[in-house]
């Protein structure tokens, strides 16, 4: 967690005046540990809250303008509350200004500005979802602020939009949805299509989540994420010739899919479509396992999983899959497989806690050996979501 009172202090170089008004608020990242691809086509998903995230520092000004700084970049500015704009210059200060704009559509005023200062401990483009917690934050923030009704599900579905339509990022709701309701030592097993979601206790015992940040930069906008979206939905329009009902992937068995795949005319489109219906039925079986405490058939079904992302998919990428051969060499690792949208970005891994050190010690040297790329490792805690600090 970030020092608050060093935080406290920079927040005052910037904007002046005294700490007394200042409201203290934090969102983690997210890891998803199973279920990847699948929200948008209305599946289950499984992430977990970390216990690092976006720590922000806001205070209410006494005319219309809105503070937007970071101690992760140089450039801040002051911009008027209103008309809130998309510009690509505002980089990651779009983020926060989609909220805004998003506020303002749905008549949430406010009349005073904001000064805010955020924090971020998650790693800039490694698919842990520093945007979703920068957006989760702001929102629970000002609607704390503004005196409106807090409502974590609200929220989660706010920040998807202001993704979505405010910064072009076609992205599902699992990342926000994850770090405005995620609770410690649990994962949320969320069915994506309806929002319904439970609460799941996850008991590593002496096994450890461990993140592998690839290092190559992942930018989604950038990525074949929509490509993968667009090639769903053809699969659900082939489909449609024997479920004139279907609308999303996730509405159908694995079963019901076997049978009728062959409705999908295009290989690749097929291959897409695969991925998904299994990936969720993964999901599905996952439930049973944890609830077994079988950790070893859960880290059989994380192997299973990205494999699947590689072979079917195809959203792995070299670097990914360098990180999780190397991985899976190592004595003491249940599973291992990307996390995120791929392209880059991070894995996670089931390690147990006497192997740790050698993991990233032979993790790291058969990387670099295959990439060339130096890798960071976080060992991982599961935490709560968004919350009011001070």
């Amino acid at each position: 967690m970030a020092d608050l009172q060093e935080l406290t202090q920079r927040f005052l170089e910037l904007y002046k005046d005294s700490a007394e008004s200042i409201h203290i608020f934090h969102a983690p990242g997210r890891v998803n540990l199973i279920g990847e691809h699948t929200d948008y086509n209305g599946g289950y998903v499984f992430p977990a809250a970390l216990t690092f995230g976006t720590t922000l520092l806001i205070r209410k000004r006494s005319d219309k303008l809105l503070g937007l700084a970071t101690t992760n970049f140089p450039d801040h500015k002051h911009l008027p509350i209103e008309p809130i704009v998309y510009d690509e210059a505002d980089d990651w200060m779009n983020y926060p200004k989609g909220i805004v704009h998003e506020l303002q559509q749905q008549g949430r005023t406010f009349e005073t500005g904001f000064d805010l200062l955020f924090h971020g401990e998650i790693p800039n483009g490694a698919g842990l979802s520093s945007s979703a917690s920068i957006e989760v934050v702001t929102a629970f923030a000002l609607l704390t602020m503004g005196g409106y009704p807090v409502d974590t599900v609200k929220i989660a579905l706010l920040a998807q939009k202001s993704e979505n339509e405010f910064n072009g990022v076609q992205c599902g709701i699992m990342d926000q949805f994850a770090v405005a309701n995620g609770k410690k030592d649990h994962a949320i097993l969320l069915m994506c299509d309806t929002l319904e979601y439970d609460l799941v206790p996850f008991d590593s015992g002496s096994y450890r989540l461990v993140i592998g940040n690839t290092n190559k930069r992942r930018g989604l906008v950038d990525s074949k994420y929509n490509e993968r979206r667009s090639q769903c939905e053809q699969a659900v329009q082939d489909l449609r010739t024997a479920f004139p009902e279907l609308t999303l992937l996730g509405q159908i068995s694995l079963e019901d899919f076997n049978r009728t795949k062959h409705l999908i005319e295009d290989d690749t489109v097929r291959r897409r479509a695969q991925h998904v219906v299994e990936e969720i039925d993964r999901v599905i079986r996952s439930i049973t396992v944890l609830k077994n405490n079988d950790l070893a058939a859960f880290g059989q079904l994380m192997n299973q999983s990205h494999d699947s992302l590689r072979d079917l998919y195809e959203v792995t990428g070299e670097e990914l899959d360098a990180m999780v051969a190397a991985a899976r060499t190592v004595p003491g690792v249940l599973g291992s497989r990307m996390t995120g949208a791929g392209f880059g970005g991070c894995t996670v891994s089931l390690v147990h806690e006497d192997s740790i050190e050698r993991f990233k010690a032979e993790v790291s040297r058969q990387y670099t050996a295959a990439t060339g790329l130096e890798a960071d490792f976080y060992v991982c805690k599961i935490g709560n979501g968004v919350e009011q600090l001070s």
